[in-house]
Formats: C-alpha cells, sequence, structure tokens
C-alpha cells in the first residue's frame, strides 16, 4: 500500500513558476514509478508527466515540455513537480499517483493504482 499527498497548489500569474511536492508513504515507495496528472473543469484527466523509481527515467506531456521539471528525493519519499512559464491553460487540480511495476514510467492514468487527494494550481492575473 502507498499513500500519497500532494502539496504546493496555488495561485500564480501567467510567467510564474509553482513547485509541487508529493509525500509517500508505504514500504513499496522505492519500487514505485510516480506520475503526475491534471483535470480541469469539464475536461478529461490528462497525463502531465512521470518519473520512473530510481528517477532514472522521465516522461512528459508535450504541453508542458520544456516548461516543468520532475524529480525525487528517494531519501525524503518525496516527488517534486517544478512548473515554469505558467500559463492559464495549466489551470487545474493536480495530482500525484504511483505504480509499484517496472519498465518506463507512461501517462495513462488507469495504469496507476494509488492515488493523492489532488491540489489546486490556478494560473490567472
Amino acid at each position: 500500500q502507498l499513500q500519497l499527498e500532494e502539496s504546493g497548489g496555488g495561485l500564480v500569474q501567467p510567467g510564474g513558476s509553482l513547485r509541487l511536492s508529493c509525500a509517500a508513504s508505504g514500504s513499496t515507495w522505492k519500487s514505485a514509478a510516480v506520475g503526475w496528472f491534471r483535470q480541469a473543469p469539464g475536461k478529461e484527466r490528462e497525463g502531465v508527466s512521470a518519473i520512473s523509481h530510481s528517477g532514472a527515467a522521465t516522461n512528459y506531456a508535450d504541453s508542458v515540455k520544456g516548461r516543468f521539471t520532475l524529480s525525487r528525493d528517494n531519501a525524503k519519499n518525496t516527488v517534486y513537480l517544478q512548473m515554469n512559464s505558467l500559463k492559464p491553460e495549466d489551470t487545474a487540480v493536480y495530482y500525484c499517483a504511483a505504480k509499484v511495476e517496472s519498465g518506463s514510467p507512461g501517462l495513462n492514468s488507469n495504469d496507476y493504482p494509488y492515488w493523492g487527494q489532488g491540489t489546486q494550481v490556478t494560473v490567472s492575473s
């Protein structure tokens, strides 16, 4: 079992930055790939970024490449999503999710059984 808790959301102006954190508890954390997903009102949930259990492999949606950076600190049981050059279209509830398996960190939400409660990110002037 894994328990996940997001933090770091808030209101930011266009062009600004935020760093989201996903803190985990559970014995299988170090074997878990972690993904970030987001859902805007009236839209389907979409994958944003994912990272392998070791941190060696990352994956980004085209819409955030070059602006978002995902990293993890296994000693602190935490994954960080650094979001720069934020746009109004980045506004959504952001969720972190985890799956305990090997292989590349994909962006299909159906593959992730463990989820946090989400944190709101609003990009507006």
